[in-house]
């Protein structure tokens, strides 16, 4: 009986908690522009994850109509070094440019940098997937900066 009462409980407190998915199809009626052209240049893995995130706004027609040139690269430099010569810090920064054209003849460029620091790993196969892994973290952040430069234009 107790652990009804407390599976009731807990269903009625979460259930009208609020919560609500940032990425919601209602929350993106929040964004008044569309996109009608993406065009890439630069790093393949980037622009994919970044056509990715923008899929959703190529498809319903809105206010504004912009079209997209993005130009990406990904720089790894190293921080530190031990006595011996090898890499001890590293860091992966994406660099993001954007050319934003409309049909009213506006244009402007946008540049969208992220870093992220990190440790050497001594397995370089786990060390690869690590990077990936950050590279796709940052594309995804700097994304998510630049629609909401494109909705505040």
């Amino acid at each position: 009986m107790i652990k009804k009462t407390i599976i009731l409980m807990l269903f009625l407190l979460l259930s009208s908690c609020g919560y609500e998915a940032i990425y919601s199809k209602k929350n993106s009626t929040n964004y008044d522009f569309f996109i009608s052209e993406l065009n890439f240049t630069g790093d393949r893995d980037v622009n994919l994850k970044i056509k990715e995130k923008l899929n959703n706004y190529t498809r319903i027609e809105k206010g504004k109509n912009f079209i997209l040139n993005v130009s990406s690269s990904v720089n790894k430099t190293i921080l530190a070094k031990d006595a011996a010569g090898k890499a001890t810090s590293l860091k992966s920064t994406i660099i993001i440019d954007i050319e934003v054209l409309m049909k009213k003849g506006f244009e402007t460029n946008l540049l969208i940098t992220e870093s992220f620091d990190y440790k050497n790993i001594v397995n370089k196969f786990d060390l690869e997937r690590y990077e990936r892994e950050i590279i796709n973290n940052l594309t995804e952040t700097a994304t998510d900066k630049l629609i909401f430069k494109l909705s505040n234009i």
